[in-house]
C-alpha cells in the first residue's frame, strides 16, 4: 500500500508543476525572425501567436519570395515553441517513477 500512496502523491505533484507550466509558457515569449529580419514573430510557450511583423522590403519582392519568408518564420516560431514544451515537459516528468508511465 506504501507504493501506491507515493506513486499517488507523485501524480498530484505531477499535475501541480504541469498547471504551473501551462501558465509559464501562457506568459513566456519567444521572438523568431527570418529572412534576415524581414519577418518577425512573436509566439508564447503554448503556440499561439502574438505578432507577426512585415517589413516592407520584403513585400516588395515577388509573391514565392515572401511566402518562402513567412513560411520558414512561422515554422521556426513552431518548432521553437514546441522544444520549449518538450523541455518543460521532461523537467516536471524527470525523476518520477511511475510503472508503466514511462
Amino acid at each position: 500500500m506504501a507504493g501506491f500512496t507515493k506513486m499517488l502523491k507523485q501524480a498530484q505533484e505531477m499535475k501541480k508543476n504541469m498547471e504551473s507550466m501551462q501558465q509559464e509558457l501562457e506568459t513566456q515569449e519567444l521572438n523568431v525572425s527570418s529572412g534576415g529580419g524581414a519577418v518577425e514573430i512573436t509566439i508564447n510557450g503554448k503556440g499561439r501567436f502574438n505578432s507577426i511583423s512585415i517589413d516592407e522590403g520584403l513585400l516588395k519582392e515577388d509573391k514565392a519570395l515572401v511566402e518562402e519568408t513567412l513560411l520558414s518564420a512561422i515554422q521556426d516560431a513552431t518548432d521553437q515553441s514546441e522544444k520549449l514544451r518538450e523541455e518543460r515537459m521532461s523537467q516536471i516528468t524527470a525523476g518520477l517513477s511511475i510503472p508503466g508511465m514511462f
